[in-house]
Protein backbone atom coordinates (compact mmCIF):
# COMPACT_ATOMS: atom_id res chain seq x y z
CA UNK A 1 0.00 0.00 0.00
CA UNK A 2 2.42 2.86 1.02
CA UNK A 3 6.02 2.43 0.88
CA UNK A 4 6.56 3.97 4.22
CA UNK A 5 6.19 2.21 7.82
CA UNK A 6 3.40 4.53 8.52
CA UNK A 7 0.70 2.50 10.84
CA UNK A 8 -1.59 0.93 8.05
CA UNK A 9 -3.56 -1.17 10.64
CA UNK A 10 -7.25 -0.79 10.54
CA UNK A 11 -9.27 -0.33 13.45
CA UNK A 12 -12.73 0.37 12.05
CA UNK A 13 -14.75 -1.32 9.39
CA UNK A 14 -17.75 0.02 7.91
CA UNK A 15 -18.90 -3.43 6.28
CA UNK A 16 -19.81 -4.28 2.85
CA UNK A 17 -23.46 -4.71 3.60
CA UNK A 18 -23.04 -1.23 5.55
CA UNK A 19 -24.88 2.07 4.90
CA UNK A 20 -23.94 4.98 7.23
CA UNK A 21 -25.99 8.32 7.22
CA UNK A 22 -23.63 11.16 8.69
CA UNK A 23 -20.16 11.82 9.51
CA UNK A 24 -17.52 9.65 10.57
CA UNK A 25 -15.29 10.60 12.43
CA UNK A 26 -12.26 8.11 13.19
CA UNK A 27 -8.39 7.75 14.57
CA UNK A 28 -5.48 5.19 13.67
CA UNK A 29 -7.32 3.33 10.48
CA UNK A 30 -10.83 2.84 8.59
CA UNK A 31 -12.10 0.47 6.10
CA UNK A 32 -14.31 1.70 3.54
CA UNK A 33 -16.61 -1.13 1.75
CA UNK A 34 -20.00 0.30 1.80
CA UNK A 35 -21.49 3.28 1.72
CA UNK A 36 -21.63 6.24 3.62
CA UNK A 37 -23.59 9.30 2.90
CA UNK A 38 -21.31 12.28 5.27
CA UNK A 39 -18.47 13.63 5.98
CA UNK A 40 -15.73 10.79 6.54
CA UNK A 41 -13.24 12.96 8.95
CA UNK A 42 -9.94 11.67 10.81
CA UNK A 43 -9.28 13.35 14.10
CA UNK A 44 -6.54 15.80 13.72
CA UNK A 45 -2.76 15.40 15.13
CA UNK A 46 -2.77 11.51 14.49
CA UNK A 47 -1.22 9.37 11.81
CA UNK A 48 -3.91 7.82 9.73
CA UNK A 49 -5.10 6.05 7.09
CA UNK A 50 -8.91 5.52 5.41
CA UNK A 51 -9.20 2.53 2.44
CA UNK A 52 -11.74 2.89 0.27
CA UNK A 53 -12.66 -0.62 -1.68
CA UNK A 54 -13.69 -1.17 -4.62
CA UNK A 55 -17.27 -1.61 -3.96
CA UNK A 56 -17.57 1.23 -1.54
CA UNK A 57 -18.98 4.53 -1.84
CA UNK A 58 -18.51 8.00 -0.14
CA UNK A 59 -20.71 10.84 -0.68
CA UNK A 60 -19.47 13.66 1.50
CA UNK A 61 -16.13 15.37 2.14
CA UNK A 62 -13.12 13.36 3.25
CA UNK A 63 -10.00 14.48 5.28
CA UNK A 64 -7.26 12.43 6.46
CA UNK A 65 -3.45 11.78 6.13
CA UNK A 66 -3.26 8.62 3.85
CA UNK A 67 -5.57 7.56 1.34
CA UNK A 68 -6.14 4.45 -0.72
CA UNK A 69 -9.21 4.41 -3.12
CA UNK A 70 -10.25 1.89 -4.99
CA UNK A 71 -13.89 2.61 -5.11
CA UNK A 72 -15.77 6.01 -5.55
CA UNK A 73 -15.60 9.30 -3.27
CA UNK A 74 -18.43 12.22 -4.62
CA UNK A 75 -17.13 15.03 -2.60
CA UNK A 76 -13.88 17.25 -2.17
CA UNK A 77 -10.79 15.40 -0.80
CA UNK A 78 -8.60 16.85 1.57
CA UNK A 79 -5.18 14.53 2.16
CA UNK A 80 -2.30 15.75 4.53
CA UNK A 81 0.42 13.02 3.03
CA UNK A 82 -0.05 10.02 0.46
CA UNK A 83 -2.78 9.70 -1.57
CA UNK A 84 -3.45 6.45 -4.02
CA UNK A 85 -5.89 5.68 -6.20
CA UNK A 86 -6.22 2.63 -7.83
CA UNK A 87 -7.09 1.20 -11.43
CA UNK A 88 -10.97 1.47 -10.28
CA UNK A 89 -10.25 4.23 -8.41
CA UNK A 90 -12.75 7.54 -8.74
CA UNK A 91 -12.94 10.97 -7.01
CA UNK A 92 -15.64 13.42 -8.46
CA UNK A 93 -14.54 16.57 -6.73
CA UNK A 94 -11.96 18.83 -5.81
CA UNK A 95 -8.36 17.18 -4.36
CA UNK A 96 -6.03 18.70 -2.09
CA UNK A 97 -2.85 16.56 -1.64
CA UNK A 98 0.60 16.01 -0.89
CA UNK A 99 2.02 13.54 -2.57
CA UNK A 100 0.09 11.21 -5.28
CA UNK A 101 0.15 8.26 -6.34
CA UNK A 102 -2.49 7.73 -9.56
CA UNK A 103 -2.50 4.21 -11.14
CA UNK A 104 -4.21 3.76 -14.92
CA UNK A 105 -7.68 3.51 -14.69
CA UNK A 106 -7.84 5.88 -11.91
CA UNK A 107 -10.19 8.83 -12.82
CA UNK A 108 -10.42 12.33 -10.87
CA UNK A 109 -13.20 14.87 -12.08
CA UNK A 110 -12.04 17.73 -10.41
CA UNK A 111 -9.53 20.40 -9.72
CA UNK A 112 -6.14 18.71 -8.28
CA UNK A 113 -3.71 21.42 -6.20
CA UNK A 114 -0.67 20.18 -4.53
CA UNK A 115 -0.34 21.85 -0.89
CA UNK A 116 2.98 21.48 1.16
CA UNK A 117 2.72 20.67 4.41
CA UNK A 118 2.25 23.91 6.40
CA UNK A 119 1.50 26.03 3.62
CA UNK A 120 -1.44 28.11 4.83
CA UNK A 121 -5.09 28.36 3.43
CA UNK A 122 -6.61 32.04 3.86
CA UNK A 123 -10.31 32.15 5.50
CA UNK A 124 -12.01 35.43 6.22
CA UNK A 125 -14.36 36.42 8.60
CA UNK A 126 -16.90 38.93 10.01
CA UNK A 127 -15.66 39.85 13.27
CA UNK A 128 -18.96 39.99 15.66
CA UNK A 129 -20.96 43.15 16.32
CA UNK A 130 -19.51 44.14 12.54
CA UNK A 131 -21.93 44.99 9.71
CA UNK A 132 -21.78 42.30 7.15
CA UNK A 133 -20.00 43.93 3.86
CA UNK A 134 -18.62 46.53 5.50
CA UNK A 135 -14.46 46.84 4.11
CA UNK A 136 -13.74 47.59 8.17
CA UNK A 137 -15.37 44.75 9.28
CA UNK A 138 -13.42 41.94 7.69
CA UNK A 139 -10.94 40.00 9.37
CA UNK A 140 -8.32 37.78 7.47
CA UNK A 141 -7.26 34.18 10.09
CA UNK A 142 -5.24 31.76 8.78
CA UNK A 143 -5.00 28.57 9.33
CA UNK A 144 -2.23 25.67 8.39
CA UNK A 145 -3.37 23.65 5.34
CA UNK A 146 -1.89 20.22 7.36
CA UNK A 147 -5.05 20.91 10.22
CA UNK A 148 -8.36 18.79 9.44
Amino acid sequence: MFGRSAKNEIDSLVGPTARVRGDVVFTGGLRVDGEVLGNVLAQQGADNVLIVSEQARIVGEVRCANLVVSGVIEGPVFCTDILELQPHGRIMGDVHYHTLEMHGGATVTGKLTHEEPGEPEFHLSVASGDKPGDPQSVRQSVFRANSL
